[in-house]
């Protein structure tokens, strides 16, 4: 008798593995959001920019209490590299923080941009296939916009040397996800 192999998904439509890396990918960036926002407020909690970064802080541990609960319902495992991100999250927060404050905006405006990208790439993939995921990500996506415009809005673009660290810090995330999707 002959194994019968598998067909693959049709076109559009996302097996349980792509789901499972999304929420995955997902939720290892939303705990390195807040990584980094604790790290920008160890530097500069007490200053004028520790106000707004609290407030995107706190969104950030929103978005993480729900893929949180998420990985936990749809049994998903998380990425093996939350150690390294716990890390590498506040040392970029912390960093970019001790560089000033609009050094730290503009890795805040850095992230937001990658993630806001992923995000609407997330969408377009999931189509209708999970209308309560889309949604999750289409609100969080609406936050992390808000929250690079506020960042430009602070100056980011006037750090000094934006260019070479705001296309640094997205390098550096573009790899986090590719490696959190799989990892």
């Amino acid at each position: 008798m002959t194994k019968r192999k598998a067909r693959p998904a049709p076109p559009g439509i996302k097996t349980s593995d792509e789901i499972a890396a999304m929420i995955r990918v997902d939720h290892a960036g939303e705990y390195g959001a807040v990584r980094i926002y604790q790290g920008q407020l160890a530097v500069l909690g007490k200053r004028p920019a520790g106000d707004a970064i609290r407030r995107m802080a706190q969104e950030e541990q929103r978005h993480l209490e729900t893929f949180d609960r998420l990985v936990n319902e749809r049994r998903v495992r998380p990425t093996a590299l939350e150690p390294v991100w716990r890390v590498a999250g506040f040392a970029l927060g912390a960093t970019t923080a001790l560089m000033g404050e609009k050094a730290a905006f503009a890795c805040t405006a850095a992230v937001e941009e990658v993630i806001d990208q992923h995000y609407a790439q997330q969408i377009e993939k999931l189509g209708s296939d999970d209308d309560a995921l889309k949604a999750t990500v289409a609100d969080f996506r609406a936050d992390e916009i808000a929250h690079r415009d506020e960042a430009l809005a602070q100056g980011a673009e006037q750090a000094p040397g934006y260019r070479l660290l705001s296309e640094t810090i997205k390098a550096g995330c573009r790899l986090a996800i590719r490696l959190s999707t799989r990892i």
